[in-house]
């Protein structure tokens, strides 16, 4: 218990360093985009893939699973697009990336530390924690919604794709479903989950390589940590924020 306690206080700490006043801002800006190409721009593979396959089997086993001739075809449209839109395209892309981007960013982190540059630059009065982190929780928080919003346009058109190579229901049925009763809030609960989860990617591995110590084996066991609390931590928030956002 008090180790969580003294866990908490230092990663609070910790980023009452890093959102303090940057001192060259030319520096930071192009840091920032920087990292926009490193966490944002080099997801976009991974994303469009995993969402083509996610909304293309979403599809095809809500229509296999509709055996009763009463239940309407489109309905098959609108499951899959409530699916990305509400969960996959937030919670599911948010795990993938804090597997991707999380563990990346512990161990560049870590092993600064380790190297001693972090100690470099403060010998040298840099700021490191808000010179080091800063941009990536910007980066970070600018480009997962682009992710997110690319996740749910593509995979609602793999579940399009599918149904046309099987003709599992009727095209025009699943694009009359993507339309029906649509709800644009569904699209704000998203991009709003998919901020937070953002700050959760980028800080929390960042507090693990931060404070690192030892050699190459305990960055690896960093960057492990990091996952797997940063996943913890968006499946918790995930659950707030569903209650908080949909709950009437």
């Amino acid at each position: 218990m008090l180790k969580a306690l003294y866990s908490i206080g230092q990663y609070y700490f910790l980023l009452t360093k890093v959102f303090k006043k940057p001192e060259k801002r030319k520096i930071y800006v192009a840091r920032i985009f920087e990292e926009i190409e490193i966490i944002g721009i080099s997801s976009i593979g991974i994303v469009i893939i995993i969402s083509i396959f996610m909304g293309a089997v979403i599809t095809l086993q809500t229509a296999y699973n509709i055996g009763v001739s009463y239940v309407p075809l489109y309905l098959v449209g609108l499951g899959t697009r409530d699916s990305m839109f509400l969960e996959f395209s937030s919670t599911i892309v948010g795990l993938i990336l804090a597997g991707k981007v999380g563990a990346n960013i512990a161990s560049e982190v870590g092993t600064m530390r380790i190297n001693e540059q972090i100690d470099a630059l403060e010998i040298m009065g840099v700021n490191s924690a808000a010179f080091l982190i800063q941009p990536k929780i910007i980066a970070a928080v600018f480009t997962f919604p682009l992710l997110s919003l690319i996740s749910m346009f593509i995979g609602v058109g793999g579940g399009y794709v599918a149904v046309v190579l099987t003709n599992a229901i009727p095209p025009d049925e699943y694009v009359y479903g993507i339309h029906y009763f649509l709800l644009p809030f569904y699209i704000v609960y998203s991009l709003i989950k998919v901020v937070i989860f953002a700050f959760i990617i980028t800080t929390i591995p960042a507090y693990q390589g931060y404070y690192v110590r030892g050699g190459a084996l305990e960055v690896g066991k960093a960057g492990t940590k990091s996952v797997v609390y940063s996943s913890i931590l968006i499946l918790f928030f995930n659950v707030i924020l569903t209650q908080l956002l949909l709950a009437k």
